[in-house]
């Protein structure tokens, strides 16, 4: 009766009786371990059929007092015509009734059970351990959460086999599966209730939580596991988004770096030059103070050495005079002092004409003249260094053809342009110039710097620059910033950019090639004498709101006027 109560039972109220069964089942497990134990000589031998050489099952014994496996000696006597034991080979006259050896039949199977369970893996630190097991503890192969116990596979066979058992609900092993229990109503947890987010047993349901939206663990959990799975994407997401900013922060100081080391050589060369340009003037004074002052020693080593020969020569007519003024022959005396009556030819020296070199006002005129040197010098230097710098952001572009005028001939590489004497008939497109004789890039910028070069040798009239994407294209425009053009005009006069301020400077030489240089965040744009390496004209504190286009126009030929290309060339940091 109490089996069959048992059967009828729900899960809830097996579950005090299957957790007595377990202790007993405990105690069985360790009484036979300590019996097996008893004996230490006992081994697998012992109690191995000597014709299938395994563990006995269902062994009987033969009147000879061997025993076997029923199914071995009874297969070995169906094939023979002797019944007769595989042991001693003691004949039988007729086949013997066999009878089961129960205690060899409980000691076998209590040596198939050790046998595997030492077969089965010793629990790891982070696996869990069968509840069942005593002494050295296995690993749990699966958890019951009726029984709230883990085992391992030997202790798990019970739930494979006996009917009430096989109803529970096995999972992968777990510890702490008495929290799976409702505290107040000591029942499973299977429910989920969605209005305070907590797990409750059936009991909750007509309780407390009687008007909130239930659902089964399960559904919930795969509710969870998709906003979980969203919930990493998102964290990997962010993760990836970190990495990439420190990989940027990075980026930024390496590029930082080698700005900063570019920038301490280049002012080393800016103050080597100008350390030089000093030197020689520092020579060049030394050399002009010294070359005066040694005309003024020559002037007075000449004017010593003419005086020193007067006074010579009057030394002599003193001499003579002294000796004339002893003779007594007054013959002698008069003829001799005829000759007294010229004297010597001198100079008159009341003046004297050696004057000191003035050196007042020379080291200002020096330092004045300095001055003007290293303006000049370091003008050349920073330009050289400026057009170095902004060649670094040198961008590969080409013309596209959908915007040149009907009137433009352009290479098949896009990199030449030069006017043709007849309009080619071209499909209507918004994007090209039919007023004016001008050509844009393919490629557009909306950020960050970009440099370009183009060569405008043997050209006499044109204009290149940037513009932005909205310009007008079809009619005539006054080209200016306020209009979105950015462009330098070149002329037989010179340059012209009309901005603010406007410029216009004379040609100081044939010009071979231009550098273009935008900083789009800032609102510069620049010019450059490539091959001169001078900087011709900035435009500052442009405002840009819309992709520029670098553009150019060659301007229409008349005859061979004017006919060469403009040329897209390449960048050339030896120059």
């Amino acid at each position: 009766m109490l089996r069959k109560r048992n059967l009828r039972c729900t899960d809830e109220e097996a579950v005090p009786f299957f957790r007595r069964k377990i202790t007993h089942i405990k105690y069985l497990t360790v009484t036979t371990t300590r019996m097996a134990s008893a004996n230490t000589s006992w081994s697998e031998e012992n109690f191995s059929c000597s014709i299938c050489l395994d563990v006995f099952s269902s062994p009987v014994s033969t009147p000879c007092g061997h025993n076997f496996c029923r199914t071995c000696i009874t297969k070995f006597w169906d094939e023979k015509f002797r019944y007769k034991c595989p042991v001693c080979n003691k004949l039988f006259h007729t086949r013997p009734d066999l009878r089961v050896n129960i205690l060899l039949s409980e000691l076998a199977a209590q040596l198939r059970t050790n046998v595997k369970v030492k077969e089965q893996p010793c629990v790891e630190p982070a696996e869990v351990p069968c509840d069942v097991c005593t002494g050295t503890q296995l690993k749990a192969v699966k958890s019951c959460l009726v029984c709230l116990v883990s085992y391992c596979q030997t202790h798990l066979e019970p739930h494979q086999r006996v009917t009430v058992l096989k109803k529970h609900r096995l999972v992968e092993p777990m510890d702490r599966l008495e929290d799976r229990m409702c505290k107040k109503h000591d029942r499973l947890l299977e429910l989920f209730c969605k209005t305070e987010q907590v797990c409750v047993c059936q009991s909750c349901t007509e309780g407390d939580h009687r008007s909130h939206p239930v659902v089964p663990l399960k559904e919930e959990y795969e509710v969870k596991m998709a906003q979980l799975g969203k919930m990493e994407a998102e964290v990997q997401q962010m993760i990836q988004e970190k990495q990439n900013n420190i990989h940027e922060i990075k980026d930024t100081v390496k590029r930082s770096k080698a700005d900063a080391d570019r920038e301490i050589a280049d002012g080393v060369q800016v103050i080597t030059a100008l350390m030089r340009c000093i030197e020689k003037w520092q020579d060049d004074l030394n050399k002009m103070i010294k070359e005066r002052l040694k005309s003024t020693e020559k002037q007075a080593e000449d004017l010593i050495k003419e005086l020193e020969q007067e006074i010579e020569d009057l030394t002599n007519r003193i001499s003579e005079v002294m000796q004339l003024s002893h003779t007594k022959d007054h013959l002698h005396f008069l003829q001799a002092f005829r000759s007294l009556k010229d004297p010597p030819t001198t100079r008159d020296r009341t003046m004297v004409e050696v004057r000191p070199p003035s050196y007042i006002g020379t080291l200002r005129r020096s330092l004045d003249q300095l001055e003007e040197t290293l303006n000049m010098e370091m003008k050349k230097l920073r330009d050289d260094v400026e057009l170095k710098r902004v060649q670094q952001y040198e961008v590969d572009v080409t013309l596209d053809p959908d915007t040149a005028h009907p009137r433009l001939i352009l290479s098949g590489d896009g990199k030449r342009v030069h006017g043709g004497s007849v309009a080619k008939k071209l499909p209507d497109n918004p994007k090209r110039f039919t007023y004016y004789a001008c050509v844009l890039t393919r490629q557009s910028f909306s950020s960050g710097r970009f440099y370009f070069e183009v060569q405008v040798k043997d050209k006499m009239i044109w204009c290149l620059g940037v513009v932005r994407e909205s310009i007008n294209r079809k009619g005539k425009t006054r080209w200016t910033p306020k209009t979105g053009y950015w462009t330098l005009h070149y002329d037989k006069d010179g340059f012209v950019f009309n901005g603010k301020p406007a410029l216009r400077n004379p040609l100081r030489a044939e010009l071979q090639k231009v550098g273009v240089f935008v900083d789009y965040d800032e609102g510069l744009v620049s010019f450059y004498d490539v091959e001169a390496r001078v900087h011709l004209y900035s435009a500052t504190g442009c405002s840009f709101r819309e992709p520029l286009y670098p553009f150019l126009c060659p301007c229409l030929c008349d005859g061979d006027k004017n006919s060469a290309p403009l040329i897209i060339s390449p960048v050339n940091q030896t120059d």
